[in-house]
């Protein structure tokens, strides 16, 4: 019984939901019929006979404070809608209709008891990805010391936001600790250093860490029973102090270099130890897998160095090496810093080989593996490319694969067009990115803005691309473009930047009715200040043709129902 009563109410309350989505004409009709049945028991005419009479006594100072009235109120929510919209993305009027006036006027679904588990599960999942926007360690991020504080020194602006700093903070305690930190001083030390927020204090602390491990353990061996022989031993180097130090203290990429380099040696020696220790319990194998990471970490900023003091082909072969060494850590991205190094050697086989190599869809993509095979593809074309001859006689199939190439770039991350055509200017790239962000483009074209110039014509080419069409923001060739990417990006570049969003939101209606009404009213305003008597005529020329068809209806209206049929009515 209560199965049924509950479909009954449904039943009825859909009813009411149809007549109310359609047959609205129909209630406003009848409605419009029964005011005019009433109208004289409601004395309609004596009241607007009256109200015509009080409008006519009124004198044109009080239009002119009405339409100034109405500019100055239209005015005001015109401003408040624009920095709604600038701070939120959307109008406040339309969203207050769509969340409150929407479901009283039927606008929701309403679907059996079946069908609503189906839906939370899909809106939860919708929740869900849109808050795993996932931010990425920027393969290619600078030096603070040595690039990022000489930034700051020569222009006064902070690079980094707090939230990178943050989220580099957590990446240093997640491949530089573990839990057997405490039972070696210095690591203990870096453990709590990696924490500080203050630069100087984690500086601090990384040289606390060295100057533990200058002391010296003894150890008494009894060789001769009347005497003893001391038997002096070094502590292991901390590896991660050097790190620091020549992460955030060195100020140059030389001085950074040698920190780097006595890292090595003391990372070095931590891992063989711990890997010939790794199978005997669960905290060896832990601080082998640290040790493991503090060595790809400083191996792989080695090769940057030198990619940075001009020695790319150094620093090609100690990519490549590692790469061999460690063939499963993927996380780090040193494929992206290869193909850099590549692109700076003009090796187009070998960019192309490691492209083969990781370039596949089952791997995630990122700005440098799209935009770098389209380099590749406009690179064969593009020197002969001309838009005009293209147009008369067609795309040829090398042409074809240059076009798809970029137009597959350009969905991927579509703000890096901006930044290779130098219509938007650069700045020093994050320590972290979004996939497919404009945090991504600027860490992308900060680096291979250079290449792509070297190529001939490739820019040009680009140049095509560099208005985007709406429908690719619905997903072509990936998923559909994300809607958290320029909240993400707010929060890892600095404030001074202009983040590029995309796609480019368009004016709400609202703000355009708005700011039209205010105009309007202004114009009226003024008009009826400086010529009061045309403004008059004008108006109630305007008021006269405006309400000329329903003086006709009402007519022939009186002409089919006279006036007595009220009392008719009462009568029956």
């Amino acid at each position: 019984m209560a199965e049924a009563g509950t479909g009954f109410l449904e039943q009825l309350k859909s009813c009411i939901v149809w007549s109310w989505t359609y047959l609205w004409t129909v209630w406003f009709f009848i409605v419009l019929f029964l005011v005019y049945i009433l109208r004289v028991p409601l004395k309609i005419n004596d009241n607007l006979s009256t109200v015509s009479m009080f409008l006519n006594t009124l004198t044109p100072k009080f239009y002119v404070a009405l339409t100034g009235t109405s500019s100055l109120i239209s005015g005001l929510i015109l401003i408040f809608e624009w920095w709604y919209f600038r701070k939120y993305g959307t109008s406040f009027i339309e969203q207050v209709s769509v969340s409150h006036l929407r479901p009283l006027l039927g606008g929701v679904d309403n679907n059996s008891s079946n069908n609503s588990n189906s839906s939370n599960g899909d809106s939860d999942s919708n929740r869900q990805s849109v808050s795993e926007c996932k931010v990425w360690r920027n393969p290619l991020n600078l030096f603070r010391g040595a690039e990022y504080n000489r930034y700051t020194w020569v222009t006064g602006r902070e690079p980094l936001t707090y939230y990178d700093m943050n989220l580099s903070a957590q990446d240093h305690q997640t491949f530089f600790t573990c839990d057997s930190d405490h039972l070696r001083p210095a690591d203990a030390i870096m453990q709590k250093a990696w924490r500080e927020r203050n630069p100087q204090a984690r500086i601090s602390a990384a040289h606390e860490a060295l100057e533990i491990n200058e002391i010296r353990s003894r150890v008494e061996v009894p060789l001769i029973a009347s005497s003893t022989i001391w038997e002096i031993k070094l502590l292991p180097k901390c590896a991660t102090a050097y790190i620091l130090l020549a992460e955030e203290e060195a100020t140059t990429i030389a001085e950074a270099e040698k920190l780097f380099k006595q890292a090595l040696k003391a990372g070095d020696g931590c891992y063989r130890r711990s890997q010939q220790l790794q199978h005997h319990g669960s905290q060896y194998e832990a601080q082998h897998r640290r040790d493991t990471n503090v060595l790809v970490y400083i191996k792989r900023r080695l090769a940057m160095c030198a990619r940075r003091l001009g020695r790319t082909r150094e620093a090609v072969k100690m990519m490549r090496d590692l790469m061999k060494e460690f063939p499963l850590l993927s996380m780090f991205n040193i494929h992206e810093n290869l193909l850099e190094a590549l692109l700076e050697l003009q090796a187009y086989a070998d960019v192309q080989a490691v492209l083969a190599k990781y370039d596949d869809i089952s791997l995630p993509k990122s700005a440098t593996i799209c935009y770098t095979a389209a380099l590749l593809k406009a690179r064969a074309v593009s020197d002969k490319f001309s838009p005009e001859a293209a147009s008369r006689r067609g795309l040829s199939t090398a042409e074809m694969n240059a076009v798809e190439a970029i137009h597959r770039a350009v969905e991927f991350n579509p703000h890096v067009p901006k930044y290779l055509l130098e219509m938007k200017s650069l700045i020093l790239p994050p320590e972290h990115i979004l996939k497919r962000g404009d945090s991504e483009a600027i860490a992308y074209a900060f680096f291979h803005l250079a290449h792509w110039k070297r190529v001939e014509g490739a820019l040009n080419l680009l140049h095509s691309f560099r208005m985007i069409p709406y429908p690719l923001e619905k997903g072509h060739l990936f998923y559909p473009y994300p809607i958290c990417t320029e909240t993400a990006d707010r929060e890892l570049l600095p404030s001074f930047h202009e983040v590029s969003v995309y796609p480019k939101k368009e004016l709400p209606f609202f703000i355009l009715f708005t700011a039209g009404l205010c105009s309007f009213t202004a114009m009226l305003a003024l008009l009826t200040h400086q010529f009061p008597e045309l403004m008059g005529v004008f108006a109630k020329a305007f008021l006269s043709t405006l309400f000329a068809p329903l003086n006709f209806v009402m007519e022939k209206v009186e002409s089919i129902l006279p006036s007595s049929l009220w009392h008719q009515l009462t009568r029956i």
